[in-house]
């Protein structure tokens, strides 16, 4: 897929993201992945009553360690749209260096907590198009 555009999302590490000997838990790569997430759909939220996104599914592949301080990017892009599902791929960024990558499975749900198409609003939110 590549009519999506990046989104950037930049972040510190701090004290309350590490251990003793200031490395990066590593449940805390998923929380700065969320919040980038998050921050690509801002201003986006899902129409009244939809429950919006909800990850299926993660995967996490751990490159280097993080510390306090670092100052890093999470960069975000779709990498698959589907009628109820998106998948995307975060990678967490310090100089130029990637330090893990995620890759997410969402699916889009309604108000029954069923699986709903992706509103086209959504959808173009994600590809840029808006």
């Amino acid at each position: 897929m590549n009519n999506t555009k990046t989104h950037t999302f930049p972040f510190t590490i701090a004290y309350a993201d590490t251990d003793a000997g200031g490395i990066t838990y590593h449940a805390r790569y998923l929380e700065i992945a969320e919040r980038a997430r998050m921050n690509w759909l801002k201003g986006n939220e899902p129409p009244e009553g939809d429950l919006g996104f909800v990850i299926k599914e993660i995967t996490v592949k751990y490159m280097r360690a993080l510390r306090v301080w670092d100052e890093i990017t999470v960069e975000t892009i779709a990498t698959g749209i589907g009628a109820a599902s998106l998948t995307v791929e975060q990678k967490m960024i310090k100089d130029g260096e990637v330090y893990a990558i995620l890759t997410a499975t969402a699916a889009y749900l309604g108000k029954n907590m069923k699986p709903k198409r992706i509103p086209e609003k959504i959808i173009k939110k994600i590809t840029g198009e808006d």
